[in-house]
């Protein structure tokens, strides 16, 4: 059954599990990384949100992530890995729809969103910024965008390039 309309299309099916889990990073400036002897993954380019009406919640990556590239001078073709917090499924396809990205693209989630890894509220941004640094590491890629709802119509998104 659709929880959160009757005759919805989201389930718990195509909708991501609520999960428990945990993620850390270390953002740090070059200097900071050098004084403690750390090898950075990636840099941060830049970060940008946005906010939607609260009626289409979940959409809010999409206008975060356009904002971002704009202000960065780049495109969704310009990006290597794309990692979406897909907290269900429709919500994933009408952002990559609206970035101009197909429904397959491999670049996006290549190792499984949230539906398949889980949604542990709270930590779920550190995973995907990790996600998408590692990825461009072992597939020795340039950028990644990174980018997910948050609560109330909000989206984020984060750009990063490998060092």
């Amino acid at each position: 059954p659709a929880p959160f309309r009757a005759g919805g299309s989201v389930t718990a099916g195509n909708a991501s599990g609520v999960n428990d889990g945990a993620a850390a990073l270390i953002v740090a400036s070059e200097a900071a990384a050098k004084a403690h002897g750390l090898n950075p993954v990636a840099r941060v380019l830049g970060g940008a949100t946005a906010g939607v009406p609260p009626r289409i919640m979940g959409f809010g990556p999409a206008p975060a992530s356009k904002k971002l590239m704009a202000r960065l001078g780049l495109a969704a073709d310009d990006f290597d890995v794309i990692e979406l917090n897909e907290a269900f499924a429709s919500q994933g396809l009408a952002t990559l729809r609206d970035l101009g990205l197909a429904d397959d693209d491999p670049r996006v989630n290549p190792n499984g969103g949230a539906i398949a890894l889980g949604h542990p509220l709270g930590m779920s941004g550190a995973r995907l910024v990790g996600t998408a640094a590692l990825e461009l590491k072992v597939r020795a890629r340039q950028r990644a965008l990174a980018t997910m709802c948050i609560g109330v119509g909000q989206g984020i998104a984060a750009a990063l390039e490998r060092v």
